[in-house]
């Protein structure tokens, strides 16, 4: 085990540069003392890492050290290939590369550890994108992907919700891939997150940036993700339903709807529960699909809605 550690040790000094203990301390999950201690054996076995006193001090290796220690292990080497996305590797015009890539990496695994591999690729696939829905056209993916690793300014033309058409002069500072559907995270007033598929044309400028100190763009996703839903769903309605309503609702409402309704269990024959919706107009239509397993009670204007739908649809298989 402390063999592990010390070898993640000597790859996180490799990889990341200067660390200070807290801060290896942190990534191994031990304690500042066992780090202290760990690093004393590396320097002890003839590993050329030292320490910086003061605030800005930490432990680093001697410029130019490298390891070659870097044997995979067998749930390391697997989980390489099961992490491969060719698609939107592709997309990315990186196709050519994660393949030469993936050879490589065949080529220097043990024998048993390349049949696993193999074994994995024949027996595990990743699709992506969503059910009932195509591909999306992303012909400016590339490119906004190179501006954001050279870190260029690009003017682009977008189809906003309304379908509007806007120019902006932007920052990229990220790509996110969400179900499918490519997102670029970039800055120009403000942080703002665009559908790369409504990218009309894209001009590459002349401009560099320097990216925002300590920006975590999976933290900034998960905050706008969060941040979209609710404005996506600002309005919460009240229902029962039985419990076959439940079980159709957290299939047929949405992934939002099926998050607030998981831990809801059945309480008899109806249980009430709050679901949240895009509008009303959203909620009649979601709602009618439970048919009799749901019954409306608030707010009174969908109720309504509700009972002169189906008023209606009776109307029209009486004649």
């Amino acid at each position: 085990m402390r063999a592990s550690r010390l070898l993640s040790l000597l790859l996180l000094l490799q990889s990341r540069g200067r660390m200070t203990a807290r801060e290896l301390a942190d990534e191994l999950e031990v304690s500042v003392r066992t780090v202290y201690r760990d690093v004393e054996a590396l320097g002890a076995s003839g590993v050329p890492v030292y320490a910086d006193r003061g605030p800005a001090g930490g432990y680093q290796l001697v410029d130019g050290y490298r390891t070659r220690l870097t044997g995979l292990t067998t749930e390391e080497a697997d989980s390489l290939f099961l992490a491969g996305l060719p698609g939107p590797a592709a997309e990315l015009g990186l196709g050519a590369v994660v393949a030469a890539a993936q050879l490589k990496v065949l080529a220097a695994l043990p024998p048993e550890l390349r049949s696993r591999a193999a074994r994995i690729r024949e027996r595990f696939h990743l699709d992506a994108p969503g059910w009932f829905r195509g591909a999306e056209g992303t012909p400016h993916v590339a490119g906004i992907a190179e501006a954001v690793w050279q870190q260029r300014r690009l003017r682009i033309r977008y189809v906003r919700w309304a379908r509007v058409e806007v120019e902006r002069t932007v920052e990229p500072l990220g790509l996110v891939l969400k179900a499918g559907t490519w997102y670029l995270v970039a800055r120009t007033d403000g942080l703002r997150t665009y559908r790369v598929s409504r990218v009309l044309e894209l001009t590459a400028l002349d401009e560099s940036f320097d990216r925002p100190e300590g920006f975590d763009l999976a933290g900034y996703w998960a905050d706008w993700s969060e941040r979209f839903e609710e404005r996506m769903y600002p309005m919460r309605v009240t229902v029962r339903m039985t419990p076959n309503g439940l079980q159709s609702a957290r299939v047929l409402l949405g992934l939002v709807a099926a998050r607030e309704l998981d831990d809801v269990e059945p309480e008899g024959e109806w249980t009430t529960v709050r679901v949240p919706v895009e509008s009303l107009e959203h909620a009649l239509v979601d709602l009618l699909r439970l048919g009799p397993e749901v019954d409306v009670l608030e707010p009174p204007e969908l109720r309504d809605r509700v009972i002169a739908r189906i008023a209606a649809m009776a109307a029209v298989y009486r004649r």
